[in-house]
């Protein structure tokens, strides 16, 4: 991967881009990261307590708080994209926000080649901070991600919820009932 550390006098990008190969399939990986804000963490995957209104999404960890989203876009088993919502559900058209979304792309010819699965997130130049607060953002996610690719490999190739296909019963109970991710 690229050395993205930032001088001090280095403009802050406005996206971080990372990604990893994971020796499982698509749907697999995509039934990770469908779930929203299952990248809030440490690197170590935590059950939340998740509430939606729609696309609307309330995530609380017990550990880092609670976290309102929006799903944006979802294309299983390839795509789904989450934005941060500044403040609490409501009027969120002028809130600002960080765009971040997950690309699942088949590596080579067959499915034990696994998948490339991409993160991408954006908005830092429009988060409205001053210019030290957005570097030390940038810089935290940035290394965030890592951790959390790390985390979705892990869960992807050795399974999670006691099932071993990287899904939880959370989840598939979700699915079920049209929960959380509609």
């Amino acid at each position: 991967m690229a050395d993205d550390t930032l001088s001090a006098t280095d403009p802050v990008p406005d996206e971080i881009v990372r990604s990893t190969l994971i020796r499982a399939r698509p749907e697999t990986v995509y039934g990770i990261i469908r779930e929203p804000g299952w990248f809030i963490n440490d690197g170590e995957y935590r059950p939340h307590e998740i509430s939606a209104d729609g696309d609307l999404v309330r995530v609380v960890d017990p550990v880092h708080g609670t976290f309102q989203l929006e799903i944006e876009r979802r294309d299983p088993p390839n795509r789904i994209a989450f934005r941060w919502l500044g403040g609490g559900i409501g009027d969120i058209a002028d809130a600002p926000h960080n765009t971040v979304e997950f690309s699942i792309r088949p590596e080579g010819g067959t499915v034990a080649d696994g998948v490339v699965l991409t993160v991408r997130e954006r908005g830092f130049a429009k988060l409205g901070l001053d210019e030290a607060v957005r570097r030390r953002n940038y810089e935290e996610n940035l290394a965030g991600w890592e951790q959390q690719l790390e985390l979705a490999k892990a869960l992807a190739e050795n399974g999670r919820g006691g099932n071993g296909d990287g899904s939880s019963e959370e989840q598939e109970r979700s699915e079920q009932d049209g929960s959380a991710d509609g």
